[in-house]
């Protein structure tokens, strides 16, 4: 699936999302990522949400976001809040969807100027 707009200067964006990939600024991603608002994009070391640990979230929260757009997956798979607990105690917001979902709203909230991170699960390749 395409995204408009593809760039917006200085802002990552995520221009394109597919099962097991997103293309971040023209760049392919085929494995979990945090999409910080500015910066640099990195790798999250996330494979399966069975794997998912409060450690994860500490990466996150290290980029010092005011919300957090979590894609959980090709489909809508909620965590225990003990996992993201150290976002919930620095007041920042967090709300989780399906990866699609999270790309486009990452967009949305990215253009407004907003200090927003998407931390998106993708399956592990074969």
């Amino acid at each position: 699936m395409k995204f408009q707009p593809d760039s917006l200067p200085g802002t990552n964006t995520v221009s394109r999302h597919e099962p097991a990939a997103v293309w971040v600024n023209g760049t392919r991603w085929a494995h979990s990522v945090l999409v910080p608002w500015r910066g640099d994009v990195r790798p999250w070391p996330l494979d399966a949400l069975a794997a998912l640990s409060a450690h994860h979230f500490e990466l996150v929260l290290a980029l010092r976001p005011e919300l957090v757009i979590f894609g959980s997956g090709p489909r809508l798979q909620f965590v225990s809040p003990a996992l993201y607990r150290g976002l919930i105690e620095a007041r920042v917001g967090i709300a989780t969807m399906d990866t699609g979902a999270a790309c486009r709203t990452y967009n949305v909230l990215a253009s407004e100027g907003r200090a927003v991170v998407a931390a998106l699960l993708l399956p592990a390749g074969p």
